[in-house]
């Protein structure tokens, strides 16, 4: 071992050679068999003392435990009823932020749930409930900058186009209705030549 370092020793419990006070007092006092019965009778007269009274007291204790439990599954329902008219509320004003922003999105997008599923609907909605339309309307623009094939096309309304290929023809040649008639039809070109 180095020199410089020092060994800790623990140092011993050292045995007691003295005895407790109260030692001490009972091995010089002689026993006293009365004194020692009347002390015993005083302790156990205040032990059934003790138990009466925790007989009496068990059934309002009991009570209490009840009540508590009572109160507390009554305070869990109506927290647990409380939560769950939050998230109701929170949904609703969800719908309608998505609501808003699809009608202000209808005019400028080809399709408005687009722009609602795209933006952070939550960050329109102040403390009290309104909806903030200017900044929606500014989403919605930058939104287009980003994404320009979102856009409605300027093509004006969409109407359907006629296609001469279905349905009669204009000049009174139409398909008959009947298998037979459309045999018949076939027979007479084959017989003429035509």
């Amino acid at each position: 071992m180095p020199e410089n370092e020092t060994e800790q020793v623990e140092p011993e419990p050292q045995e007691e050679t003295a005895t407790a006070p109260e030692a001490e007092v009972t091995e010089e006092e002689p026993f006293d068999r009365k004194r020692a019965e009347a002390a015993l009778k005083k302790k156990n007269s205040e032990a059934e003392n003790l138990r009466r009274r925790l007989k009496e007291l068990e059934p309002l204790a009991k009570k209490a435990k009840e009540l508590e439990d009572a109160q507390k599954s009554e305070s869990e329902r109506l927290t647990e009823q409380l939560t769950a008219q939050q998230e109701k509320a929170a949904k609703a004003i969800r719908t309608a932020v998505a609501s808003k922003v699809e009608a202000l999105a209808a005019q400028e997008f080809a399709d408005p749930e687009d722009a609602a599923g795209a933006l952070e609907l939550a960050g329109y909605v102040d403390d009290d409930g309104v909806i903030d339309t200017d900044a929606i309307k500014r989403d919605l623009a930058d939104l287009l900058k980003r994404k320009p094939h979102w856009a409605r096309a300027d093509n004006g309304p969409r109407s359907p186009r006629p296609d001469r290929t279905q349905g009669s023809s204009g000049n009174g040649n139409r398909t008959p209705a009947k298998p037979e008639d459309v045999f018949a039809g076939f027979m007479d070109k084959a017989l003429r030549g035509r």
